[in-house]
């Protein structure tokens, strides 16, 4: 039996010798976010998380549906978990979990709830399995920080959305033209161009105002979720409109950057058509 690498073996020999040798650990433990789960046979449950250190994941939680299970409830969306994983062919077996922080309160609201779903799938759509994603997730975790805090969702969720972007490298550009690359003047008319990838002047040639047109209240909206920290963006007074209108752009930007419309936003439209009715009848 050989015990060691061959003398004057070169260091890829050796490498490959001790991967051989010595086998990885079958269980591992994680931090981890649940991004969505499904049903699966009897009494499973397939996860997918989001971790600091691998990134996505695809994890089975065994019998986790059986009323007796020792994992309970306790593997669900919108806490973060500290979990103990086993390697599978498939996928990773969920073999403990602890719950390191509930945001009980994000579930109590149905907007929070729905803004949180939404925060999980544009999370969910935008990594790659198995690829390291710290930003991403210190980025989701703080968002469910914020929404469990009672800071308004939709301000939570531009915040996200804007800081999204800019880790992906699709950050938008607000404070020149796209085009042109000149600085915007407060008193010029802007255009919210997608594909162009932000905001143009009135200068160049382009879609007509009349149909991507950006109020001056709405650029400096946008700068601002780029700008300032989120405690002074939870404090900031904007009319309702411009509000509307930074909401509408954000989503077709990252409809076209992503090259998808998130499922979820159909709930949050319907949970907050909801609300409003629930406080217009008040």
């Amino acid at each position: 039996m050989q015990l060691g690498p061959d003398p004057g073996a070169s260091v890829v020999a050796v490498v490959r010798w001790y991967r051989h040798a010595v086998p990885a650990p079958r269980r591992y433990a994680t931090e981890a976010i649940v991004l969505s789960r499904f049903d699966y046979g009897e009494a499973d449950r397939i996860l997918t998380l989001i971790t600091p250190g691998s990134g996505k994941l695809k994890a089975i939680a065994k019998g986790v549906r059986r009323q007796k299970s020792r994992l309970g409830g306790s593997v669900e969306p919108f806490a973060e978990l500290r979990l103990v994983l086993a390697h599978g062919r498939t996928f990773d077996v969920v073999t403990e979990v602890a719950v390191i922080h509930p945001w009980l309160n994000l579930r109590d609201d149905l907007v929070s709830f729905g803004t949180a779903s939404y925060l999980a799938e544009l999370a969910n759509g935008t990594l790659e399995e198995r690829h390291a994603s710290e930003t991403v997730y210190l980025l989701l975790k703080r968002g469910y920080e914020l929404l469990d805090a009672g800071m308004a969702p939709s301000r939570v969720a531009r915040w996200f959305e804007m800081h999204l972007a800019e880790e992906l490298g699709v950050r938008p550009e607000v404070d020149r033209c796209v085009e042109c690359g000149r600085l915007l003047e407060a008193d010029e008319r802007y255009r919210w161009v997608p594909p162009l990838g932000g905001v143009l002047c009135e200068r160049c040639p382009g879609p007509p105002y009349e149909r991507v047109g950006l109020t001056l209240e709405g650029l400096k909206l946008l700068k601002a979720y780029q700008r300032m920290d989120v405690e002074a963006l939870a404090e900031m007074r904007v009319r309702p409109a411009v509000e509307k209108e930074i909401e509408a752009a954000m989503r077709e930007f990252l409809a076209y950057s992503l090259d998808r419309a998130p499922r979820s936003l159909a709930f949050l439209d319907e949970v907050r058509a909801g609300a409003r009715g629930i406080s217009a009848s008040s």
